[in-house]
């Protein structure tokens, strides 16, 4: 394999061992209530923990490599992650798993943004596409292959191995980074943003805690209100603070390039149908249609077929249409796709379920690797790390936005409905259709976007002029 292609695959392998291991251990919240001697409810605070962990350290991610150098955190976290794995798989009571948990949290905080920046710092701009790819395919796999590969471990050997497998990762991991990845740091690094750090980890957690429980029962909804108003409060009062601060911890002014500003913002919409996709077919097929997790999961797997056909075609795609015509092209197709998951019955024939999720796993591929390069179009080497950090942060509260909305519209469905018992495939498809047209709503930040938007990454030729590609 070429060095080209190599360090993209070793970012994009700590960023499978992340995204797996969270969806993985949802499946397996009640084997492991029961091991533990207590009940699923309060092992959620496994996953909780996680969350909050991860949001907290998120912004000093970018000051970190810039700090230490990119490669010595990337392999920090990446080792880091994988012993605090190996400390989940060994605990006995709930608060050794919360607190391997948080460790986790934390690594996974600093592995993906930074993984990301190495990449930026080692890979020419006209090689990002392609690059960005081979990073993008782990975050479709991950949520792909965790339900089932969950399902199957706790079914078949012991739920602590859904921690255990993450050790040769790791450590396969943190071999190649030492070998293969250089050590690319900033000369001349501020001082650690004290304030920033402590207003945007609390306005992070909170938003990112209160998201997460939004529209269930798990957190009484006066619990979720405050720590959506704790967070929104924190993060308005570090905006000010951003302003008469030049190293603020989060660079805000960023915002101000018109690429970055769709790739975050017009982001946020369009990766709904990206995070609440996991959530809303494994209501659809286990509670709607009665299949087990691991049937469901097996059908959804197919998706991950569509993700690994993008690799090889992005590049093209986005080279002769250029960003913005793909993004606004796209953002119709995936939503479209995604509406259609509502006409699923539980008599529709499996290859047709199978074929239209090969479909949307394909077109939301193209959506996250588009947006992820966009983002880093107009930004110079000295930005980047800052740059990473916000766009992981923005990353994060669509995830966590997109499983509210989806959460929330199950509810208000099922009310309308009338119905307190299990949940019914009725209940679920108006949410498909709800997240799709929100999915839309990306079209007002994309369409100001120049014809030209990004294309000194895309490789599009800048002698054809755009009204040849109409």
């Amino acid at each position: 394999m070429r060095t080209g292609r190599l360090v993209p695959s070793i970012i994009g392998g700590a960023v499978f061992m992340q995204t797996l291991d969270a969806f993985v251990i949802a499946n397996a919240l009640p084997t492991m209530a029961r091991a533990l001697a207590t009940d699923s409810l309060t092992l959620s605070l496994a996953i909780t923990t996680y969350i909050i962990s991860t949001a907290v350290f998120l912004p000093v991610s970018g000051w970190m490599a810039d700090r230490f150098g990119a490669r010595t955190v990337f392999s920090v976290a990446i080792a880091i992650f994988a012993l605090s794995s190996l400390l989940c798989g060994v605990a006995e009571t709930l608060p050794e798993l919360i607190g391997g948990r948080m460790i986790q949290g934390a690594a996974g905080a600093l592995m993906t943004p930074v993984g990301r920046l190495v990449l930026l710092r080692t890979v020419p701009k006209s090689e990002l596409v392609q690059a960005m790819s081979y990073v993008a395919i782990p975050a479709v796999l991950g949520p792909v292959l965790g339900p089932p590969l969950g399902g199957f471990i706790v079914t078949y050997s012991s739920w602590r191995w859904i921690f255990f497998i993450n050790l040769p990762i790791g450590l396969l991991g943190v071999l190649l980074t030492l070998l293969y990845v250089p050590n690319i740091r900033e000369t001349a690094t501020a001082p650690l943003d004290r304030r920033g750090f402590v207003l945007t980890g609390l306005g992070l957690a909170g938003l990112v805690y209160g998201l997460d429980n939004l529209g269930k029962t798990v957190i009484p909804l006066p619990v979720v209100l405050v720590m959506l108003a704790v967070g929104t409060l924190c993060l308005t009062l570090y905006t000010r603070h951003a302003r008469a601060r030049p190293d603020a911890i989060i660079d805000l002014k960023l915002l101000e390039r018109p690429t970055f500003l769709a790739a975050i913002a017009g982001g946020l919409f369009s990766r709904l149908v990206m995070g609440a996709s996991p959530y809303l077919l494994a209501l659809q097929l286990q509670e709607g249609f009665g299949l087990s997790a691991f049937t469901a999961g097996l059908l959804t797997f197919v998706s991950a077929a569509g993700a690994l056909v993008m690799k090889t075609v992005a590049p093209p795609i986005l080279a002769f249409f250029g960003f913005r015509r793909v993004l606004i092209a796209n953002t119709v197709i995936s939503g479209v796709i995604f509406m259609g998951y509502a006409l699923f019955r539980p008599d529709t024939p499996q290859l047709i379920i199978m074929a239209t999720l090969l479909l949307g796993g394909f077109f939301r591929s193209l959506q996250n690797t588009s947006l992820d390069t966009l983002v880093y179009a107009d930004i110079p080497q000295n930005l980047m790390s800052r740059a990473s950090s916000l766009s992981s942060i923005g990353q994060q509260l669509a995830r966590s936005f997109s499983v509210a909305l989806a959460a929330i519209l199950v509810q208000l469905v099922q009310a309308q409905h009338g119905s307190s018992g299990p949940l019914t495939a009725a209940d679920v498809a108006p949410a498909f259709v709800g997240v799709g047209a929100a999915s839309m709503l990306s079209m007002l930040f994309f369409l100001p976007l120049a014809s030209d938007a990004g294309d000194s990454i895309s490789g599009r030729p800048a002698s054809v002029p755009p009204k040849q590609l109409s």
